[in-house]
């Protein structure tokens, strides 16, 4: 039953991205083909495209704007010979799967996280990085794997209403789990991935002891705090839960907390301190006819004046440490690969989720459920 709602998600979600665009021929073609789907099942006219067309798939929405600007007009300006398009679709790890499967590939390049890298990488359906073009000296050492290398970062934030406690905010998952001190409605994703961390830090375990994750201790923990918290599933839920004042505290991204914090004129403002910081990361599926183009367009991505831009679109930090550089103080209160901000934060553990992802969040769903 799980892998037919998996499947019908994945085809709303193709359905529902599609609809009304224009894509590049081979874009549209191996999407519907990936999917098992015949064109009619998306109102999606294909263009024509050149083969040699490189296909970068991400998220859609806003990311489509923001790295066309910050990588594909720069990668096209130093290759002016070359094409490459953004298909917003989504890489789906069961779209991956299916893509490479079925030997009809129509993406180059994958915006994914690396501990998807890490789980699918073993499996041989994605390339390994080609680091004799690619220079990962541009990102942190734990931001580059043998299937994946670090185009971005983002970080799940302590967010906070600044007006509820007289003039006290918290500053520690241990001051969110104190009901009395900080009273008020909770928000958490529910999901594994920084709700675990922020359980075991609110418990006393240092950062540099939360993995492996003691999964008994954190489910504890969350069961302790459920009865005053609001689980949000859709992330834009849990942002419109401090927006309109059903949550005081808890947890969001800081792509949504510093959005929020501009809408609410400074209503509601997050803190670096005990973050979880995650690498976003390229991808390559196995059997891309991209060549050398892929690997020049990724290694383009890393340099500092694109990413710098990126987190001026979108609010995605760059995972070159030098792009700060380029930043102002101002822009990089907000960025979450700014080194002073990096160093308050726990860099998520991507080899433990890799192996324990799937389990983890339905022990998560379940111990919520009980």
């Amino acid at each position: 039953m799980t892998d037919i709602r998996d499947r019908l998600d994945d085809i709303e979600q193709f359905v529902e991205r599609t609809e009304g665009k224009v894509y590049p021929r081979r874009v549209f073609m191996g999407m519907a083909a990936a999917m098992g789907l015949a064109p009619i099942a998306a109102r999606l006219t294909p263009a024509l495209a050149d083969s040699k067309e490189l296909v970068v798939v991400n998220w859609g929405g806003d990311a489509v704007k923001g790295m066309q600007r910050s990588w594909v007009d720069p990668y096209l300006k130093k290759f002016p010979d070359r094409k490459a398009v953004i298909d917003g679709t989504g890489p789906s790890t069961s779209r991956i799967r299916m893509m490479v499967e079925s030997k009809k590939v129509a993406w180059d390049v994958m915006d994914r996280n690396l501990h998807t890298a890490l789980e699918l990488g073993p499996e041989g359906v994605l390339e390994p990085m080609d680091y004799s073009i690619v220079d990962k000296s541009k990102v942190r050492p734990e931001h580059s794997v043998e299937w994946g290398i670090g185009n971005y970062i983002y970080a799940n934030v302590l967010t906070y209403n600044t007006k509820k406690w007289g003039g006290m905010v918290p500053q520690s998952w241990a001051d969110v789990w104190d009901v009395k001190k900080f009273p008020g409605k909770r928000a958490f994703r529910r999901e594994a991935d920084g709700q675990l961390e922020a359980a075991l830090m609110a418990d006393g375990v240092p950062m540099d002891k939360v993995y492996p994750i003691d999964m008994k201790r954190a489910l504890d923990m969350l069961k302790k705090i459920k009865e005053h918290a609001f689980f949000y599933t859709v992330i834009a839920d849990g942002q419109n839960a401090f927006r309109n004042g059903e949550a005081h505290l808890g947890q969001l991204l800081n792509t949504r907390a510093w959005p929020l914090k501009q809408d609410t004129k400074g209503l509601v403002d997050w803190t670096w301190n005990q973050g979880v910081s995650w690498g976003a990361c390229w991808m390559v599926p196995k059997g891309a006819t991209g060549g050398k183009a892929i690997w020049d367009f990724i290694n383009v991505s890393l340099d500092p004046a694109g990413q710098a831009e990126l987190l001026k679109t979108n609010g995605y930090g760059p995972s070159n440490p030098e792009a700060s550089k380029l930043l102002d103080a101002e822009w990089n209160k907000v960025n979450p690969g700014a080194p002073e901000n990096y160093a308050k934060m726990l860099p998520g553990g991507i080899a433990w989720y890799a192996k324990n992802a799937t389990q983890a969040r339905q022990d998560v769903i379940d111990a919520l459920a009980g």
